[in-house]
């Protein structure tokens, strides 16, 4: 005789009590990996700023951004404060004298807040130009009359183009107190230097475009993060207006001939 078969037994089975716990368990490990994954390797967005390099302070994460920054600033004012000091003695015109009193007064301001901002930070910061910039000083050096003026005008304000886009993704990006304040202060500072470098009349446009689109914004560089925050930094520094932004009225275009385009 056949055994009959055996009715199955309670609680037993993926629809029971412990398989139904078993599952839900599971499927709350997937939703919880899937975004990791998603966004793992997203580096076009805001997650690539704030990464293992980025150091907590008292004024909020320090991303390898915001240190690149606070370097770039300081390299700016090393070679954009003697250019203007230089552009107001061998300067032709009244129009180019001005936009170099404009870079005089623009990083004197800038340098003393950056060096607060590092030193409150813990960063060190360059003390001579980098190589480029110093070719800029040489060919500065060597230009005479109204072939000065052209050179002054066309090379600060390349300069100044590339470093606005930098200043516009840090003061979008950082989550630090103090480096929001100096990309605050750097914007309006390189706003208006590229206001009276191009009421110089020197500006050439065309060539200016030329140049920006084969040669993007140099990229930023992951700066080593720093061992920490100097003991009692104090309080975060106020944004402070720069005090010649309202002083000096943009002076009138000069009258010269066409620019001539900067020798590539």
């Amino acid at each position: 005789m056949r055994p009959r078969p055996r009715p199955p037994v309670k609680g037993r089975g993926i629809f029971t009590g412990t398989g139904v716990i078993i599952a839900g368990l599971t499927a709350t490990l997937v939703a919880l990996l899937i975004p990791i994954w998603s966004y793992a390797d997203r580096s076009g967005t805001g997650l690539s700023v704030l990464n293992a390099e980025t150091v907590t302070t008292p004024y909020g994460p320090l991303s390898a951004l915001d240190r690149e920054f606070v370097t770039k600033v300081r390299l700016a004012g090393l070679w954009e404060l003697p250019a203007g000091q230089q552009a107001q003695q061998k300067g032709t015109t009244q129009a180019v004298r001005t936009a170099g009193q404009h870079l005089v007064e623009g990083h004197t301001f800038l340098d003393a807040r950056v060096r607060d901002v590092a030193s409150k930070l813990g960063l060190a910061l360059p003390n001579e130009p980098n190589e480029q910039q110093k070719q800029w000083l040489a060919t500065l050096d060597q230009a005479q009359g109204v072939d000065y003026d052209r050179q002054f005008a066309n090379i600060l304000r390349l300069a100044h183009g590339r470093v606005f886009s930098v200043v516009a993704e840090v003061r979008a990006s950082t989550q630090n107190s103090l480096v929001r304040a100096l990309a605050d202060d750097a914007n309006s500072t390189v706003l208006d230097h590229i206001k009276v470098l191009e009421a110089t009349g020197y500006v050439d446009f065309g060539a200016l475009a030329r140049d920006m689109a084969m040669s993007s914004t140099p990229p930023i560089t992951n700066s080593p993060a720093p061992p920490g925050p100097t003991t009692d930094p104090g309080p975060v520094v106020p944004v402070t207006p720069s005090p010649y932004a309202t002083t000096f009225t943009l002076p009138p275009a000069a009258s010269s001939p066409p620019p001539v385009p900067l020798p590539s």
